[in-house]
């Protein structure tokens, strides 16, 4: 059996992984659902200071705390930046890794520099929203926090740039999964990455959210990393 460790992307929180979390555990495997500080369930801890590194450390702490020693890791959208992170740092401890429609960056890239800091509705409206923070809509009055869910998502975290350290190459197997429905989508270029470069590549159609629209499909790939 193998251990698992989800990551969550930006503004929501771990709640987008339970229907994998389920089919992961119903075929026996443990499974460490990661949460990151500011976001979903810890939005109390939301402040301007968060960086990436932050979310790396969440995460880290997290497998330690679990007592995880190999396992295999998973990140979707923002979350390619943080799983990349903790790769750079515990790759000799990774089985696999899967990128689910997920930002995949080069060494001291951010995900600043990857997006051109104004893309797909991503901006700073000081006069509206708390300073270094950032909202998700290209409509700002409509957007509403869902306690415990939605809300906002620190700046600083867009702004680091990941650090590789060579343990991340040490990992076996890599995966990509491309959501081909997602109109608005910036990942093709990491899915013809990924495939170019010979990971277990996979593509299904439905929107970015692919772990809550395609459950099974997302199951389907993370267990056939533990095979």
């Amino acid at each position: 059996m193998a251990d698992y460790v989800l990551v969550h992307g930006a503004w929501g929180g771990n709640q987008s992984y339970e229907l994998t979390k389920r089919d992961l555990e119903a075929a026996g495997h443990t499974v460490l659902n990661a949460t990151l500080r500011g976001l979903g369930t810890r939005q109390a801890e939301l402040h301007p200071g968060i960086t990436l590194s932050d979310h790396i450390d969440d995460v880290c702490q997290q497998i330690a705390e679990a007592g995880f020693d190999r396992f295999i890791l998973a990140g979707h959208s923002y979350g390619g930046m943080v799983v990349t992170g903790v790769a750079a740092r515990l790759g000799d401890r990774i089985d696999a890794i899967c990128y689910i429609d997920a930002f995949l960056p080069g060494d001291g890239e951010s995900l600043w520099d990857i997006t051109g800091g104004y893309e797909h509705g991503w901006y700073i409206d000081a006069q509206k929203f708390t300073p270094g923070l950032i909202s998700p809509l290209s409509a700002p009055d409509d957007f509403q926090p869902v306690p415990q869910v939605v809300g906002y998502h620190p700046l600083l975290t867009l702004l680091e740039a990941v650090r590789y350290t060579g343990k991340e190459a040490t990992i076996p197997r890599r995966a990509y999964i491309f959501a081909t429905g997602y109109e608005q989508t910036p990942f093709p270029r990491f899915a013809e990455r990924a495939r170019a470069e010979g990971w277990d590549y996979h593509e299904t159609d439905c929107d970015h959210f692919v772990m809550q629209n395609r459950p099974e499909k997302t199951a389907e790939v993370l267990l056939g990393l533990a095979e």
